[in-house]
């Protein structure tokens, strides 16, 4: 039996088709490297790859982080790979961060209402949904151990020196897009920064080589 062959939808491909890896500077893929080496090394000896994405609220930028990252190892093909998010507290999923995501070709649906939504965000018609709301990063939804904790703001990064249960810490800080909230470039921003979280996280998972290929 041939195994399913997977398809990203159709509007996320053609955003996925402009991303140029050549962009990205030559000091910020060292600050990547660590997390190529880590799930590298990971696929090598054929066990599963947990990345939990922390910042301060998982409210924006550890949120795309997750979703574009188990999205770059769908499009390369990548096996066991489990993507999370969380925070050093919990808050809401901030609504630009789903409109941005929609806009670059994801499904988007909330399946819970209340002060800490909830949704799911799927990326393909056949993939499992990224279960999207905010979350510290210790909470039962994420894992406990054997996970790579990837610090994607300075402050979270600075406030948690340690991350109980994480074999590896490796920070990858963005900027805020919360700093434009409000303002005529919000939707540019959060798109900008969305980009470039994409683009970085594509570049990751383009170098590693699937354990059939070693």
């Amino acid at each position: 039996m041939e195994p399913i062959k997977t398809i990203l939808l159709p509007e996320l491909e053609k955003v996925i088709s402009a991303f140029d890896f050549e962009n990205i500077l030559t000091d910020r893929k060292s600050v990547l490297q660590p997390l190529i080496d880590y799930i590298q090394t990971k696929v090598s000896n054929h066990q599963e790859v947990r990345l939990n994405f922390i910042c301060t609220h998982n409210s924006r930028r550890s949120h795309l982080s997750q979703v574009w990252a188990q999205t770059a190892a769908t499009h390369f093909k990548i096996q066991n790979i489990n993507c999370y998010s969380g925070g050093t507290e919990a808050t809401a999923l901030f609504p630009m961060v789903t409109k941005t995501l929609e806009k670059s070709g994801f499904e988007v649906k909330k399946i819970a209402d209340g002060n800490n939504p909830i949704y799911a965000i799927k990326n393909g018609e056949n993939e499992h949904p990224i279960i999207g709301f905010s979350k510290t990063y210790d909470a039962d939804f994420n894992p406990i151990s054997e996970f790579a904790a990837i610090m994607t703001c300075s402050q979270a990064d600075g406030d948690c020196p340690f991350i109980a249960g994480a074999e590896k810490r490796i920070p990858i800080t963005y900027e805020d897009p919360k700093a434009f909230d409000q303002t005529p470039q919000q939707e540019e921003k959060y798109e900008e920064r969305s980009l470039q979280i994409a683009t970085e996280l594509f570049y990751v998972f383009s170098r590693i080589k699937s354990s059939s290929n070693l």
